[in-house]
């Protein structure tokens, strides 16, 4: 078994913002700040907030799987590895399904005591610091 330390969920939300606040910068500017800052209550787009989550699940599944890590993630210094300690990519369709399932929000606050949640128990994956992505070194919280 592998003995990686996970991130703290302060650092891991804290690079979920970021993530968040890059997709909708992103969709502001294919949209036009008037169309994404519309006022909702007179005429109801879901267009905006559909794109921005799709902005959001195929940013972190790609970045996860070409740089170790979403836009947030290398931002805060965090990194998605395999659990399995080969130090290879994590393959862009086990990517996908976390995001995606990140996205479902009960995947990420139901979790192990190592910190793992479903998302990462589902793509073999653990959310650490960059220091123990380059290092391999730590032990499981719990």
């Amino acid at each position: 078994m592998n003995s990686l330390e996970t991130a703290s969920w302060a650092r891991r939300i804290l690079a979920l913002v970021v993530d968040w606040f890059a997709s909708s910068l992103v969709v502001v500017l294919i949209l036009g700040p008037g169309r994404f800052f519309a006022d909702q209550s007179k005429h109801p787009d879901p267009l905006p907030g559909m794109l921005t989550l799709l902005v959001f699940v195929l940013e972190t599944a790609l970045l996860v799987t070409l740089a170790g890590g979403s836009f947030g993630q290398l931002a805060t210094r965090l990194r998605v590895v395999r659990f399995d300690g080969s130090g290879r990519p994590v393959p862009f369709l086990p990517s996908l399904a976390r995001s995606i399932l990140v996205i479902a929000v009960i995947p990420p606050l139901v979790f192990r005591p190592d910190g793992r949640g479903l998302h990462d128990l589902m793509a073999r994956t653990a959310t650490v610091t960059l220091q123990t992505a380059r290092g391999g070194q730590g032990t499981h919280r719990g």
